[in-house]
């Protein structure tokens, strides 16, 4: 089945213009030999270089990588009534949250439905950073602000997360920014120093593996004519030939593996946070108000239709899947379909992320995949994050 399920788009081209941004690591992207493109929040977010994603996902649980995921946008809210603001957004309470954490939230609508699953930072008592996926999360907060006279300011910094991942991420950070990176606790950040700037660093990323991510900010800055992202990234890549470094960005079987799910693509705003998994985010003990709290309350004391599932399935290795392939129930009955799927080499199967229906949901369901071809291949469900 192998590229049965791809769609080819060869020599089509992405124009660039003053609508599609590029970022303070372009250059260097470029330079390292970027293949592919997309466009993430207005932003170029490199998609492949010189590696197969095979070759790329061994690289990544045995080396370090250096990734531009400056399409990370910043929604940046502040001002006295910064927290209040924050929380009316997300069913997460956020009434426990220390300065230098990062919490992963669900923001919903007024009908539960998930609109964004950013990272939330926690910069000072009347500042955050809503770190956020493909959406428009600063005029939904605009709005919000205005509609419940807020007393805060909503702007996107100049601020370009570089993220740093793999096994061997910590000792190249050690070796620039001195020791106080191994205190880094998972989703927490702290500030360090970089040529007489002061940088975010998060024990973060979009990965499976051990990882950071630099808040980068400084794109207009210079040091000796040079920009200062570029310097970043020299510094980081010239360190990082003693560890095996390479350029990559997030790889689809490490995402797929560790049960990470991609905004417009493996949800949308259709789906609630419970059909996510997300159900610890949104405790009912949790008392404070926040848009869509009724809706989700209801959906919470009916029960949900569909859930989140991994599926592993035969067939030869499929590429990475560009088009849904429906999944089906034995008796034939069409129950979620596969938005996320590709071969992983570790399991030795193809793997996906779908929705499945309530009553075929269960671990250890055999299903089957239509692929594109009409052939349909045997899968069963499995837990998030796949089994190692």
């Amino acid at each position: 089945m192998s590229g049965e399920n791809l769609i080819h788009q060869k020599n089509i081209k992405l124009n660039m213009s003053r609508r599609i941004r590029r970022t303070p690591f372009t250059k260097k992207v470029e330079e390292c030999g970027v293949s592919d493109f997309t466009v993430v929040n207005h932003m170029l977010l490199p998609k492949g270089f010189k590696n197969s994603v095979e070759e790329d996902y061994w690289h990544l649980r045995k080396e370090v990588q250096v990734w531009d995921v400056s399409c990370q946008r910043q929604v940046q809210i502040s001002g006295p009534d910064a927290e209040k603001l924050v929380q009316k957004m997300t069913p997460r309470s956020i009434k426990k949250m220390e300065t230098g954490k990062c919490f992963y939230i669900p923001i919903i609508d007024e009908t539960a439905g998930m609109i964004n699953d950013p990272v939330l930072l926690k910069l000072d008592d009347d500042m955050f950073w809503i770190s956020i996926a493909d959406s428009d999360i600063l005029l939904w907060a605009k709005g919000i602000a205005l509609g419940s006279g807020y007393n805060v300011e909503i702007v996107e910094p100049d601020v370009y997360p570089l993220a740093i991942q793999g096994p061997k991420s910590e000792d190249l950070l050690v070796s620039i920014f001195g020791k106080d990176i191994k205190k880094l606790k998972f989703f927490n950040f702290k500030v360090f120093d970089f040529l007489g700037t002061k940088q975010i660093i998060a024990r973060s990323g979009y990965s499976k593996q051990d990882g950071f991510e630099i808040y980068f900010k400084g794109f207009e800055t210079h040091f000796n004519e040079i920009e200062l992202g570029e310097k970043l990234w020299d510094i980081v890549w010239d360190y990082g030939q003693k560890f095996n470094i390479s350029p990559g960005c997030p790889n689809l079987i490490d995402r797929i593996e560790a049960g990470l799910m991609s905004y417009g693509n493996d949800f949308t705003r259709e789906n609630n946070p419970l059909e996510c998994n997300l159900e610890k985010y949104c405790k009912q003990e949790d008392d404070h108000d926040f848009i869509g709290k009724h809706a989700l309350r209801k959906i919470q004391s009916e029960g949900i239709k569909q859930q989140m599932r991994g599926i592993i399935f035969d067939g030869e290795p499929c590429k990475p899947i560009g088009v849904p392939l429906p999944v089906y129930s034995k008796n034939n009955k069409k129950i979620g379909q596969i938005a996320s799927g590709i071969y992983s080499p570790r399991i030795k199967k193809n793997i996906g992320l779908s929705m499945i229906n309530r009553d075929f949901w269960d671990l250890g369901n055999e299903v089957f995949i239509n692929t594109l071809n009409g052939k349909n291949r045997k899968g069963i469900i499995t837990s998030l994050p796949f089994p190692d």
